[in-house]
């Protein structure tokens, strides 16, 4: 049985068609993006995934059962982006009472409150108000909210946004930790983060699946791509230059500063040609990859 079954659905609010014609089957295991321009169609796709909204038609099943049945209750969780806490009462108070929601009695929640804030390593806020907090520690207390009770899937929205580098390193490392006893569904326009936590991408465009990706095939053999540190010549000299290389067969340049190179994958050694072809010229680069990133797979296709 699939952890997910959406069978041809499409959501409408009056003449806008939100999802159209949907057919997606995703299984239990690692992280889960979800992506797709503003207006693609992800945000309703979860709220349909939680059972806030009911399909214009077509059929959506999470663990075989419709996506508002009772059943469900306690196996599904979900971070809205712009999930908050009231600012009137303690972390401890709003998590206990959300916990007593989930069916919870009093000493059970207490204890299920104190494991989730120590699991995101901040069992001290229990006694704190959020205006107290920190943007990364009340991100991260949203994402203990999420855990309570163990749910066996969690769909997060934007769970990076407006963090600084350090807080988005806390918050990838404790995904990680957690993607071992549940399956994170994540959304967000940050690729290279997403291409760090998940495995397979969800991608919508326009309310339509453009298709389910293996994060791994971007990272297969038979590409290489080059960030150069600067451009100090035109793009198309870096071109003809790596072009010549032995076993290139093509080379496309992705704006700003990205060039993907396609190559006989049983060539040996190539990676060494180029940083030395690179450093013959005196082209500063910043980052060679053994294959393509998420992005350029997504949206430039195959070379």
């Amino acid at each position: 049985m699939s952890l997910i079954e959406c069978d041809n659905i499409t959501k409408r609010y009056g003449s806008t068609l939100a999802l159209d014609g949907v057919t997606l089957s995703l299984e239990a295991g690692a992280p889960i993006a979800l992506i797709g321009p503003n207006g693609a169609g992800k945000t309703t796709l979860f709220s349909l995934l939680c059972g806030f909204l009911r399909a214009s038609s077509g059929d959506v099943k999470i663990m075989g059962y419709s996506a508002s049945d009772s059943r469900l209750h306690g196996r599904l969780a979900a971070l809205p982006q712009d999930a908050n806490l009231d600012p009137r009462f303690t972390v401890g108070h709003q998590l206990t009472m959300l916990a007593r929601l989930q069916g919870m009695s009093s000493g059970v929640a207490h204890k299920e409150v104190l494991r989730v804030l120590d699991k995101v390593g901040l069992p001290e806020v229990i006694v704190k108000k959020p205006e107290a907090l920190s943007h990364g520690m009340r991100k991260r207390v949203m994402l203990a909210q999420a855990l309570m009770g163990s749910p066996e899937l969690i769909l997060l929205d934007e769970p990076t946004a407006g963090l600084d580098p350090p807080n988005v390193k806390v918050m990838r490392s404790l995904i990680a930790e957690a993607a071992n006893n549940a399956t994170f569904i994540i959304s967000s326009h940050n690729l290279d983060e997403l291409e760090r936590v998940c495995k397979s991408v969800v991608h919508l465009e326009q309310g339509k699946l453009k298709g389910v990706v293996d994060i791994a095939q971007s990272r297969s053999s038979g590409y290489y791509t080059v960030v150069m540190a600067e451009m100090p010549v035109a793009a198309n000299i870096i071109i003809a230059s790596l072009k010549s290389l032995p076993s290139v067969n093509n080379v496309t340049f992705n704006e700003p500063n990205r060039f993907v190179i396609e190559y006989d994958a049983a060539q040996a050694g190539l990676d060494l040609t180029i940083m030395q072809c690179l450093s013959d010229k005196g082209w500063p680069y910043r980052q060679l990859v053994n294959g393509r990133t998420l992005e350029d797979q997504l949206y430039f296709g195959s070379e």
